[in-house]
């Protein structure tokens, strides 16, 4: 620095912060922030790769957490049933289905995947749910599988099931751009931990799918994905591509991640069913890093019993990844409920809480399960959400440093360029003490668990989306009935006028959040399982209106 800041500076910077000073507390400063501002800036002459994590690492376990230790899945003994003739029927049946058809050899991997490409090729070009489509590894995989099977080798149930990745996952070979612009041209040298233990399950991929910009909404360098319900209207993000394949019928399950709520918004938009495991428990190395402390990968299925297929071939200790963590993971499907206790926040079904959501808790009252009240300590659980500006910010220094991230194509005041320049105005003592909050926040959800086994609410209703989020805690968002949406239609007039009028009603999905105890992601899908089977409306498919 050639000059001293002034008091005047000073002052105008407290306004940044939300700080007041005297003024001789500013001259103060102004003797002593130099060494303190050169600091940063010698440290800023440091870049790093997004996969360099920090020293600092969270876990959502508190002192005295005793891990589940039970260790198995089982699922309901259902036959397949015969083969349908209609390609749609097959596209759309669930894992388990398409599973016992392969299983049975009623159907073909080839087949299968070739059903989807298909599928791709005909209704990506209207949802822009798809980056890239591997169509021949995606049919070397599937003829693996097939020889596989045909000398003997089951590889379980994802043997030879097509899916989606969010383009997030390093895919060797296989460009991996994050949705961003200046990541167009990225090809991994190397398949992330997702990847390999889906291709040790005999899975098969068709493709990345697509993800809003830096995991964040459902615009990319592509376009914006499209709810397959309502093609006036994007998916939701950033899991955008990963929902909106899956619930209009292009693969049989899809990868996704959420830092706070991008599995559970689009499946919440989509009508999909996505499950969010606890923090640690799947891998997340070869995945593009946004928030190292919040990060966490799940399944985007069309039913509760397929996310518990995908998890279990996903769950495992990565010493590679220093937020992993070293988990059991059980669920039985025909353990029934009885004698679970289900939580709710009155609060959550006030004030912006819709008919499907009011119908929803009824029909889990109707279950025959202790349904209760549960509250929770007034707390800003909003304010936590600086600290994904922050984290995010640090993993894309580069990009606001060197101006990069004027060539993404959402320049919004809400979008991550903005964002993440406004990050550098965070105080670090108010980061630390969000840290402590969150600690808070953590003892909190603790407590509301001591007498529930689960929760249930809307998604974005009341405090659990980010308080959730932040502990850690698993969640299973599954479609609990359908909306009328109306779509504003803007019209650009001569000499850059525009007028915007209603467009026409459609029948969109809406879900229901079921948040479960650390590490027992079982209990919230056999509640899945029962509320999907009395709600009714999980097998419903999109029109592709729009």
């Amino acid at each position: 620095m050639t000059e001293k800041l002034t008091p005047a500076e000073i002052a105008a910077a407290e306004r940044v912060a939300g700080v007041t000073y005297t003024e001789a507390e500013r001259g103060q400063i102004c003797e002593a922030i130099e060494g303190q501002i050169l600091s940063a800036v010698a440290r800023r002459k440091s870049s790093f790769r997004n996969d360099e994590p920090p020293a600092t690492r969270f876990d959502p376990r508190l002192p005295g957490f005793v891990m589940p230790v039970a260790e198995r899945v089982q699922l309901r003994d259902a036959a397949p049933g015969a083969l349908p003739d209609d390609p749609e029927d097959i596209a759309f049946a669930p894992v388990t289905q398409l599973s016992g058809w392969i299983a049975n050899g009623a159907l073909s991997s080839r087949r299968l995947t070739e059903i989807y490409l298909d599928r791709i090729a005909a209704l990506n070009p209207r949802l822009f749910c798809f980056a890239t489509v591997a169509a021949d590894r995606a049919l070397t995989e599937a003829d693996q599988a097939d020889r596989l099977l045909a000398g003997g080798t089951y590889l379980g149930p994802l043997h030879g099931i097509p899916y989606g990745l969010k383009d997030l996952f390093d895919t060797e070979g296989i460009v991996t751009a994050w949705g961003a612009e200046p990541y167009r041209d990225r090809v991994p040298e190397n398949d992330a931990a997702v990847v390999e233990r889906l291709r040790a399950a005999g899975a098969v991929l068709l493709g990345k799918t697509a993800v809003g910009a830096l995991a964040y909404g459902d615009v990319w360098y592509g376009g914006t994905t499209r709810n397959p319900w309502n093609l006036n209207e994007g998916s939701g993000g950033s899991s955008a591509g990963s929902a909106s394949a899956t619930a209009a019928g292009l693969c049989g399950f899809a990868i996704g991640t959420e830092t706070l709520g991008s599995i559970t918004n689009p499946s919440h938009r989509c009508g999909t069913t996505g499950l969010r495991p606890t923090f640690g428990r799947i891998s997340r190395r070869g995945a593009m890093a946004l928030c190292p402390s919040l990060d966490k990968v799940g399944p985007i299925c069309r039913s509760v019993e397929d996310t518990a297929l995908v998890l279990a071939a996903l769950n495992g200790h990565d010493p590679l990844d220093r937020g992993s963590i070293a988990a059991t993971f059980a669920f039985d499907a025909t353990a029934g409920i009885a004698g679970l206790r289900l939580g709710y926040l009155p609060d959550a079904f006030g004030e912006g809480a819709t008919e499907v959501d009011h119908a929803a808790l009824a029909a889990a009252k109707a279950l025959g399960i202790d349904v209760i009240e549960v509250r929770l300590p007034d707390l800003p659980y909003q304010s936590l959400f600086n600290t994904v500006s922050a984290e995010a910010a640090a993993m894309f220094e580069d990009l606001t440093l060197s101006d990069l991230d004027d060539t993404l194509t959402w320049q919004d005041a809400g979008a991550w360029p903005n964002m993440f320049r406004m990050a550098r105005f965070l105080s670090a003592v108010d980061h630390v003490q969000l840290d402590r909050l969150r600690y808070r926040v953590m003892l909190a959800l603790d407590a509301a668990f001591r007498g529930v086994d689960a929760l249930i609410g809307p998604f974005d209703t009341g405090p659990m989306l980010i308080a959730s989020n932040f502990t850690g805690h698993p969640c299973l968002h599954l479609r609990a009935g359908f909306l009328q949406s109306r779509t504003r239609a803007r019209t650009t007039l001569g000499g850059g006028k525009a007028i915007e009028a209603e467009g026409p009603l459609f029948r969109v999905p809406q879900g229901i959040s079921l948040w479960g105890r650390l590490f027992d992601e079982g209990k919230i899908l056999q509640l899945g399982l029962a509320l999907e089977e009395a709600l009714g409306v999980a097998a419903e498919r999109p029109g592709l209106a729009g």
